[in-house]
């Protein structure tokens, strides 16, 4: 009687477990887009952070937003700025009347505090892209492949090919490597929110040199999705130019 009395908890056990499961997989996940603006514009020698430069007429920050707004008018957007730049940004929307609905949460020392303070008020489960917001050029159709490889496998991460020759450094001087090998990262990076948050309770590393590094480091595989090589990330003066010329063509 035991041994049946064990066999009919255990299979009690499975049912709820399979239910459970069952029962979170039919959830709908909320989409969130927590965008992570920090920059000081240095090395453009402005006057202004580069995520308030201009490309046509309007900030990067704007258009960035407006990105993920096209993709999904219901996704919950989380902008996270240094608190001396929150007031700066407000007087922006009004002088832009930009109306899209966004929460705005103060960054802090680096940016993996920034994203863990991003993190803090979300609602789960949901899928979270981490984005940067000088990328103003990203594809709806890569933030659309980023989200629906996260909903599958837990993690995505928009890369695309390298077309230079590399070299790597070595004791010895350099060697010519198979640029095949590698690829180069982009954002949105998507994770499974219980994934994420759970990442970013791990304590600071240094090698954790974008969001993927750090899920990476709990052991989850990464899944890589073609980027769009228009998705740059605005730095140098180069860079705006070349952002205002992809802009000027796709108006």
């Amino acid at each position: 009687m035991k041994a049946i009395q064990e066999t009919n908890n255990n299979q009690i056990d499975l049912l709820c477990k399979h239910i459970r499961i069952t029962f979170q997989k039919s959830m709908k996940k909320t989409k969130i887009a927590i965008i992570v603006a920090g920059g000081k514009g240095e090395r453009m020698n402005a006057s202004i952070p580069k995520q308030f430069l201009e490309i046509n007429g309007k900030p990067i920050l704007m258009h960035t937003l407006e990105c993920f707004y096209r993709f999904d008018k219901n996704i919950r957007l989380i902008l996270v700025l240094p608190e001396l730049q929150v007031n700066f940004w407000n007087e922006l929307c009004k002088k832009h009347a930009f109306t899209i609905n966004h929460e705005i949460v103060l960054g802090g020392t680096s940016r993996f505090y920034s994203v863990k303070n991003g993190l803090q008020n979300v609602s789960l489960p949901a899928l979270i892209a981490i984005h940067d917001g000088v990328r103003p050029l990203v594809s709806l159709e890569t933030i659309a492949h980023c989200f629906n490889a996260a909903e599958e496998f837990g993690a995505a991460i928009p890369v695309i090919d390298l077309v230079d020759s590399i070299r790597a450094l070595t004791e010895k001087g350099n060697k010519s490597v198979d640029r095949n090998l590698y690829k180069l990262v982009q954002t949105p990076q998507v994770f499974d929110g219980d994934l994420l948050t759970k990442a970013y309770n791990q304590d600071f590393s240094p090698l954790f040199t974008d969001d993927a590094s750090v899920v990476e480091n709990l052991g989850h595989e990464i899944h890589l999705v073609k980027g769009n090589r228009e998705n740059i990330k605005i730095t140098t003066d180069f860079d705006l130019t070349i952002a205002e010329s992809i802009k000027q063509k796709q108006l």
